[in-house]
Order: C-alpha cells, then sequence, then structure tokens
C-alpha cells in the first residue's frame, strides 16, 4: 500500500497545486468563519429561550384542559360559602406566586423552575384525586383537609422556589463582584 501511494505522488507530481494562497487569505478565512459561528450560535440560543417559554404555556394549558374537562369531582367551593372562600383564596395566591415566579424565568433558574413545576404538577394530579373521592363521599372531613393540605403544599413549594431563586440571583450577584 506505501508503494502505491508513492506511485501515484510520482505519477501525478506535475497535477498538483502548489500555489501559496494569497496573502490575508486565512485571516479573512479565519474572520468569515468566526462570523458564521456567531450567528449559527445566536439562533441556537434564541431556540433555546423559547423552548422554556413553550414547555411552560404548554404546562398552563395542560392544567387548565385538565381541570374544565376532565375533572369529574366535586370542587372543594361547592361544600360551602366559607369553603368557596378559602378555595379562591388558595387558588389567588397560586395564581400570584406564579406570576412571581415567571417573571424571574431566566437560564439560571430554568431547572429550578421546571423541577417545581413537575412537582407542581404532581400535587395538582393529587388534588383532581381528591375531587373524585370527595365527590364520592361529600361528608368525610379527612379528604377535605386532605385538598386544603394541597394548597398549601402548593404555596409552600412556589415560596420554596421564590426562595430559591433569590439564593440562585444572589449568589450569581456575589460571582459578579468577585469578578470586578
Amino acid at each position: 500500500m506505501k508503494d502505491n501511494l508513492e506511485h501515484i505522488f510520482k505519477n501525478h507530481h506535475n497535477q498538483f497545486d502548489i500555489e501559496e494562497p494569497n496573502i490575508g487569505h486565512f485571516k479573512r478565512f479565519e474572520i468569515k468563519l468566526n462570523q458564521q459561528r456567531r450567528t449559527t450560535s445566536k439562533k441556537i440560543y434564541r431556540s433555546y429561550l423559547l423552548l422554556p417559554v413553550a414547555a411552560s404555556i404548554l404546562l398552563f394549558v395542560g392544567i387548565w384542559i385538565g381541570k374544565n374537562y376532565q375533572n369529574n369531582g366535586l370542587e372543594l367551593a361547592s361544600i360551602s360559602p366559607k369553603m368557596e372562600e378559602t378555595q379562591s383564596y388558595f387558588v389567588t395566591t397560586i395564581k400570584n406566586e406564579l406570576e412571581v415566579i415567571e417573571l424571574e424565568r431566566n437560564s439560571d433558574t430554568e431547572q429550578l423552575i421546571n423541577d417545581a413545576f413537575y412537582q407542581l404538577n404532581k400535587l395538582e394530579t393529587q388534588y383532581t384525586q381528591l375531587t373524585i373521592e370527595l365527590k364520592e363521599n361529600a361528608e368525610d372531613k379527612r379528604i377535605i383537609y386532605a385538598m386544603i393540605a394541597n394548597f398549601q403544599q402548593r404555596i409552600e413549594l412556589l415560596q420554596s422556589l421564590l426562595s430559591q431563586i433569590e439564593n440562585v440571583k444572589h449568589l450569581k450577584q456575589q460571582q459578579n463582584e468577585n469578578h470586578l
């Protein structure tokens, strides 16, 4: 094989391009290559920024559809006016916490928020199961207490998430100060 390659090089020696590139050719090539890398990386970065937003919207739409169309259970608010007020308070508090969290969403907090939303989705699934159990046995106070506890767990989860987000922001700020 080595002899075969040598034979090819000897026979085609006159056909090889041995000209030197123009002065600055490699520099121009490197500039073009770097420009192409920057535009490609910006497009990829923008795509990754939209992905969490789309995932959040999909999660909320899924929760909304699940609550409106698949919930054959009995809501806490239908037990009594006092329970309606309690449920309204919890739902409003959760909604407000979610709005604050969405404002804090960025690349540093993305994984924390997604993990918390996964846990929140599990709690919502448990709540849906509790509404079905409440429909079957509306007089069982344990189910009502479990539903209230579920709301409290969701709020605690969201408040813990906000606390973790604040810690991340604080650590990031300290890192920025240390680099300066």
